[in-house]
Order: C-alpha cells, then sequence, then structure tokens
C-alpha cells in the first residue's frame, strides 16, 4: 500500500486591499461630465481637481493608494478628458468653475475637501469664494495663487494675447507632442520614474477634433486667474481652512515661493516642497505625497 503524498501549500501573502474605482456622467448645464470615484459611499469627500494638458486620470495611482480609506471624485472639465462638451460652449476658466459647481451639485456633495492642482487652482478656489461653506480643506500641489509662485515663462503665457500677431501661434505650440512631454519631464531628477503613458493619453485627449481650439480660449484667458489672485488670498484669510500644500521644487511653471506663500495667509499650513519634483510631482513622488494626504484627511475627518 503507498503512503499518501504530502503535500506543502506555500503560505500566500497577504495583498493590500484596493479599492474599486468606478467611472460615469452626469449632464450639467449640456456637458456631459465624465467622472471617476472610489472610497466609502459614506464617507467624507475629496474633490481632484486637475490640469493641463490632462485629466482626472492623473488620479489613477493616487485613487488606488488612498481609496480604502477615503472618498475621491475627479472629474474632468469641459474641453479634457472623456467629457464631452456641446458646439459653441465658451471655453474659460469661469464656465469650467460653473461646470464643477454643478458636477457637485448633482452628485449631492454639500461638503468636500479640495485638491487643486495647475488649472484646478483657478476653478477650485472659484468655486470656495462662492460658497465658502462648503469647502472643509484645501490640498494645493503646484497651483498657483500668488505672483511669488510665477516663473518668467508663466508670466510671459499668461502675458499673451490673441490679438496680437504670433501668440496664436506660440500658444497652439504647447499643445505638440514635445510640450506635453516637456511639462512632465522639466525638472523631474529621475525621468525614469516618468511613466510615458502620462503624456502619450494627454496627447489623444488634446488632438480631439475641436480641444486644441478649447485649449488656446483657455490659454488667453489665464491672465483674469491672475487678477483674482488678492479674492482668492482674502479667502484664505478670512476663512483659514485646514491647508495641506505640496510643490515640486522643479515645477518650470509656479516656483517653490508659490508654495511658501501660502504660509503668509494661512500660519497653520503645512507646507511641503519636494526637490527632485517638477510640475506633475505625483507622477515621480507619490509614495511621499500620499501618506502626506491620507494623514492629512484623517486628520480633518477626526476634528
Amino acid at each position: 500500500m503507498s503512503t499518501p503524498l504530502s503535500v506543502s501549500v506555500p503560505q500566500v501573502p497577504q495583498v493590500h486591499q484596493v479599492h474599486q474605482v468606478r467611472h460615469g456622467h452626469v449632464d450639467v448645464q449640456g456637458v456631459r461630465v465624465f467622472y471617476r470615484e472610489t472610497g466609502p459611499a459614506d464617507g467624507p469627500v475629496l474633490l481632484l481637481l486637475h490640469g493641463f494638458p490632462t485629466a482626472s486620470h492623473q488620479f489613477r495611482r493616487l485613487m488606488d493608494a488612498l481609496g480604502t480609506s477615503h472618498r475621491l471624485i475627479a472629474p474632468d472639465y469641459p474641453g479634457f478628458g472623456h467629457t464631452e462638451a456641446p458646439e459653441g460652449f465658451t471655453y474659460t476658466f469661469d464656465r469650467l468653475a460653473d461646470i464643477v459647481e454643478g458636477f457637485t451639485l448633482a452628485l449631492g456633495l454639500d461638503r468636500f475637501a479640495l485638491y487643486v492642482f495647475d488649472f484646478g487652482a483657478p476653478v477650485g478656489l472659484r468655486l470656495a469664494t462662492r460658497a465658502p461653506e462648503r469647502i472643509t480643506g484645501l490640498i494645493v500641489q503646484n497651483g498657483n495663487a500668488y505672483e511669488d509662485g510665477l516663473s518668467d515663462m508663466a508670466r510671459e503665457f499668461s502675458g499673451l494675447r490673441r490679438a496680437v500677431p504670433g501668440h496664436e501661434e506660440q500658444v497652439r505650440g504647447l499643445f505638440t507632442l514635445d510640450g506635453t512631454r516637456f511639462q512632465y519631464e522639466a525638472g523631474v531628477a529621475d525621468p525614469a520614474l516618468l511613466s510615458p503613458d502620462s503624456w502619450t493619453l494627454d496627447q489623444h485627449f488634446l488632438d480631439l477634433p475641436g480641444r486644441a481650439d478649447a485649449q488656446a480660449d483657455l490659454a488667453f484667458d489665464y491672465g483674469n486667474n491672475i487678477t483674482l489672485y488678492p479674492a482668492w488670498q482674502e479667502w484664505l484669510r478670512a476663512h483659514r481652512p485646514p491647508t495641506l500644500v505640496l510643490w515640486g521644487a522643479g515645477d518650470p511653471f509656479f516656483l517653490p515661493a508659490g508654495a511658501k506663500a501660502y504660509a503668509r495667509d494661512l500660519p497653520d499650513a503645512e507646507v511641503h516642497v519636494f526637490e527632485g519634483a517638477g510640475h506633475f510631482a505625483l507622477e515621480t513622488h507619490l509614495p511621499e505625497i500620499a501618506p502626506l494626504i491620507d494623514g492629512f484627511l484623517t486628520a480633518l475627518r477626526t476634528a
């Protein structure tokens, strides 16, 4: 009679839980807004507002990292990503804010914290000044609200005018693959940490019909954001939202001085500047940034 074979079953390591990310659309004033959402349905909300030339996909890794504990919602603006805007939509930052505001109301988001990056700062700070009571906290990642933070490149960009010969061509030069890739690589110490999928996906959306025209309109409207800096700073001083500032030191557009300037109006703000990171700091420094956001959101929830 044969002896039964003894089989050793190896212990399977426990995998860290990853929360599902759901994708959907909401109709807001004729715009079909695409968004991503993860986390507990009844949890406090962090509204993730993306920059240029990207869309909500820039937050995919952050949503995976934090979705088990926090409810994260990231829409695409009109003219970006998977959001579909009707012909004749007016591309200004005021209108982007209108649509994002309508999006939050459509989802029943009465109160939420803001994560503002790049273009997300002028969109999100418009929301904050319109309805301060809705904002529970503020995370700023390379989102400028002070003239201190404007590099020479940013000042030149904000001074471009459609009526001036050559300025239209200069703006549209940013919408090429080289221009998009530059925004990711500039100021980054270790380019191997950058996924080329990021700028190639952004370029796919930039190359869709009508998108370059929409982005040019927003570029020529950008100077209006700078005129609103004093109003946004007044909101910060008056309402003192709990604030976490995260900044890539190598950003060619927004200088680290722009990060430190928040502390003038928000003495209790937590400010972190990351050496070796560029404009898209999440691309290279997520392991350092995600725990800071987790701690900030946990403190907000228990405050």
